[in-house]
């Protein structure tokens, strides 16, 4: 009887632990995604409204370049967070007036993109440029997106309307989209970001 009862209690607690230990995995992974993907808000927050934007916009635009990995290169030299190219550091650093600047843009870009908090600053500036083209029509942040994405005179020509005929919704806009990637992009981008909106009582 005894051994029946020390079986049977072993038994139970191995199926007591291949019940917690799971959850206890679940409950790490989760948490550990939460701070990876949290860890910059802080920065993604002052920076966007610095510039004027909506840091859940700017937060979902990240979330799509890099999953906030500061250190991606992409296939056509973008860097950092937010995917910012060379051509656009130096735009940047010539704006600013500053020497020094505009040295380390010219001379060493990759270590001056990769800084994450640098990179945001770099990235809403380039977005809230882009911006000023597309403010006044509606639903401006799927151009702007568009844009940041496949450049400013893709969306503008994506934008355009007859004389007279009344600007694009943005799901207008987004079916005038003639590369799938950057379709893909915007739509993701945009998907995530009226998520964030629904989930915190601010639909978009």
């Amino acid at each position: 009887m005894r051994l029946g009862h020390a079986l049977s209690t072993c038994i139970m607690k191995r199926a007591i632990l291949l019940i917690v230990i799971p959850l206890i995995l679940a409950g790490s992974v989760y948490f550990l995604n939460h701070y990876w993907i949290h860890r910059y808000d802080a920065l993604v927050t002052r920076q966007a409204n610095i510039y004027h934007l909506d840091p859940d916009l700017v937060w979902s635009i990240v979330y799509e370049e890099t999953y906030f990995s500061p250190w991606k290169t992409g296939k056509d030299s973008e860097i950092g967070l937010m995917q910012v190219t060379p051509a656009v550091g130096r735009d940047w650093a010539a704006e600013t007036g500053m020497r020094e600047l505009e040295r380390q843009m010219a001379t060493d870009p990759h270590n001056l993109l990769r800084d994450p908090e640098r990179n945001l600053q770099i990235g809403c500036w380039y977005l809230e440029k882009i911006y000023g083209a597309f403010r006044d029509l509606r639903d401006p942040e799927v151009r702007m997106i568009s844009a940041y994405n496949a450049g400013p005179s893709r969306a503008a020509e994506w934008s355009r309307t007859p004389p007279g005929d009344p600007p694009l919704s943005g799901d207008e806009f987004v079916k005038r989209i003639d590369i799938p990637s950057t379709r893909a992009y915007v739509t993701s981008i945009m998907t995530r970001y009226r998520k964030l909106k629904q989930a915190r009582g601010q639909a978009n």
